[in-house]
């Protein structure tokens, strides 16, 4: 009786409206996609937390369709959206902490991304957040679901999964899932550059070496757990963003930048490795490389059609983020603007990353 029920509660999931892609993803063979990281690809996992980290409020969300608010650090969509999208699995990828989540979106994919999070554990600790900087230090808010923490709500998502499904179609949708990560910026940009902590203990190099210790880290558990297909993508040039130039500055700051494209070097090499050492066993790992991709949006901006690139459409100071624009107004030209506030980019400018990812290393996790 029970495996009758499960397969007839598959068959009315294959017939609900989201199943508009199901043509696309039998010709990918992935069943879901999943992502961890902060607050570039959290789509609302914060919203009931207590924290500044959060943004289900306008101007966040005037583009989004319907003009919604939902958690999202930018203007419309964010890059979890538009990867499901191009795979065929879905419009877009909810978050796994929203209440009403629906059946038919467990079987294809949720976030576990937190804004404020990194690969090092103090980054979600309450003094170490990004949004506010000396003011937090004195804080006892809580802020990011920490990389570890997700991987435990990963675990917790699998059970639920079982519970709901059975153990042959949960281990089907973890098995033929893809799985992303994206963090490190919140490590770099604001554990080490802004709250001297790490600096006191590290120099860069031996901070960056940690940071990738600890992603490597992070990418392995994820695999015992049952990822088979893990993509990597690397550290954007913080550098750019208007919280990190220097007041008034039309150039990047070299020292982020340097740091992140450090980490990102190094990370490709141990993902690499991995992928060497996991392919016999049908795992694979690839890195994407956001850095130069975006990048290039910064250097060539007139090419893309974008006219602002030093500012956020938001502003540019400390507070032009998160809870501090809460229901002010936001330019109005969100499409000539590269980043929406001082550190997410507009959804024009992740469209563009998203595409240039897709063409160059997709394939090679499909």
């Amino acid at each position: 009786m029970a495996s009758l029920y499960r397969g007839l509660l598959l068959l009315l999931m294959a017939l609900l409206p989201s199943a508009h892609g199901a043509a696309a993803r039998a010709r990918s063979k992935i069943s879901a996609a999943f992502m961890f990281g902060d607050s570039t690809v959290d789509p609302g996992n914060n919203n009931d937390r207590l924290t500044e980290a959060k943004a289900n409020f306008p101007p966040y969300g005037q583009d989004f369709p319907g003009g919604v608010a939902t958690g999202r650090f930018s203007n419309g969509k964010v890059p979890g959206d538009m990867l499901v999208s191009r795979l065929g699995i879905k419009e877009l990828l909810p978050p796994y902490l929203r209440n009403d989540l629906p059946l038919s979106e467990l079987l294809t994919g949720v976030v576990f991304a937190s804004g404020g999070s990194g690969y090092d554990p103090l980054t979600s600790i309450p003094s170490i957040t990004k949004y506010v900087t000396c003011i937090s230090q004195h804080s006892s808010r809580q802020t990011a679901t920490s990389s570890t923490g997700q991987l435990e709500l990963f675990l917790e998502y699998k059970e639920r999964l079982r519970a709901l499904v059975g153990e042959e179609e949960m281990t089907r949708v973890i098995s033929k899932g893809i799985y992303f990560t994206v963090m490190g910026a919140n490590d770099l940009a604001n554990n080490y550059f802004t709250i001297p902590l790490r600096r006191h203990q590290y120099d860069l190099p031996s901070y960056v070496k940690f940071l990738v210790s600890s992603a490597v880290n992070f990418t392995t558990k994820l695999n015992e757990m049952g990822a088979k297909k893990i993509a990597i993508i690397g550290i954007a040039p913080i550098g750019c963003c208007p919280s990190q130039r220097a007041l008034g500055s039309r150039e990047c700051e070299p020292m982020r930048n340097q740091a992140a494209n450090l980490f990102n070097s190094e990370i490709e090499k141990e993902i690499q490795r991995l992928d060497a050492e996991q392919n016999v066993r049908g795992s694979k790992f690839i890195y994407l490389d956001i850095y130069y991709n975006l990048l290039d949006l910064i250097q060539r901006p007139g090419f893309y059609g974008f006219k602002e690139v030093t500012e956020g459409c938001c502003g540019s100071t400390v507070l032009n983020a998160a809870i501090f624009i809460k229901n002010h107004p936001a330019c109005p030209n969100a499409y000539d603007f590269i980043f929406w506030d001082i550190f997410h980019p507009t959804e024009k400018a992740y469209n563009i990353v998203v595409d240039k990812l897709f063409q160059q290393t997709m394939q090679y996790l499909m």
